[in-house]
């Protein structure tokens, strides 16, 4: 059985979660907000939010290689595939802060085809057609969440932390009610860059935000794929960002 001052830690910490998809910047998101001392987390933990009793088993996995921080306020997840899903109104919780971001398809899958062929089994996201269903049918799920979901949200463009975080992260800020801003440079922890934590390339290990573009060139993805992605982002983006209590994209 769990101990009692296991409960009373996970009870204590409000959460923080991004609902968004891969090759969405979500890493450097977590490097971020983890970085701050009133949030603890920073990479995908693979776990769903259906119940209270999820809330331990963050607690759980978040102990397994790292410590709260003496004071800190929250603890944050992000999930970035349909077979996760997050309940917030069943959690128990009086606080939970959601945030919900999309990257561009074209970015999003040449990125996913990507990391997915230098491993060295056969990987169906390697494929742009299997990149592209994947993003599609997140993208879908993320609007039917914000139809659902009774609790407000900020929803972001993913573009934002690279190309202009100096917008984003005071809104951010705001949106989390932090005692301090968010900043630019983040900490290397002890899941930076590990393989099924998240983002494993060199540029997460720099300790701040590098806005050079990556090349993605040598990554074909055919009209006929693109297309229709580029539709159900459109269709998506639209409807999330009507229903969001607060929203920031890329032309605002």
């Amino acid at each position: 059985m769990k101990s009692d001052s296991m409960n009373a830690m996970s009870e204590r910490h409000a959460r923080i979660f991004l609902l968004s998809h891969m090759r969405a910047f979500t890493s450097l998101a977590g490097h971020i907000l983890g970085s701050h001392p009133q949030i603890n987390g920073y990479y995908e933990m693979h776990i769903s939010y259906q119940d209270a009793a999820a809330l331990d088993r963050q607690l759980e996995v978040f102990l397994e290689g790292d410590a709260l921080k003496a004071g800190s306020r929250y603890l944050f997840d992000k999930l970035l595939h349909n077979d996760y899903a997050l309940q917030p109104e069943q959690l128990g919780l009086p606080q939970v802060k959601v945030l919900v971001s999309l990257l561009q398809p074209e970015h999003a899958i040449k990125s996913i085809v990507d990391l997915f062929a230098q491993k060295a089994a056969a990987e169906p996201y390697a494929s742009p057609l299997e990149a592209a269903n994947y993003y599609m049918a997140r993208l879908q799920a993320l609007a039917e969440f914000s139809r659902t979901s009774p609790l407000p949200f900020f929803y972001f463009d993913a573009e934002l932390f690279q190309r202009a975080p100096e917008q984003l992260l005071p809104r951010l800020s705001h949106w989390l009610e932090l005692d301090s801003p968010l900043s630019e440079r983040y900490q290397i922890f002890s899941h930076t860059g590990k393989a099924r934590k998240g983002d494993s390339s060199a540029r997460i290990h720099s300790g701040r935000i590098d806005r050079t573009p990556v090349d993605y060139s040598h990554v074909t993805v055919p009209d006929e794929v693109l297309s229709p992605a580029q539709a159900v982002y459109e269709d998506c983006r639209r409807q999330i960002m009507a229903r969001a209590a607060d929203a920031l994209g890329v032309d605002d």
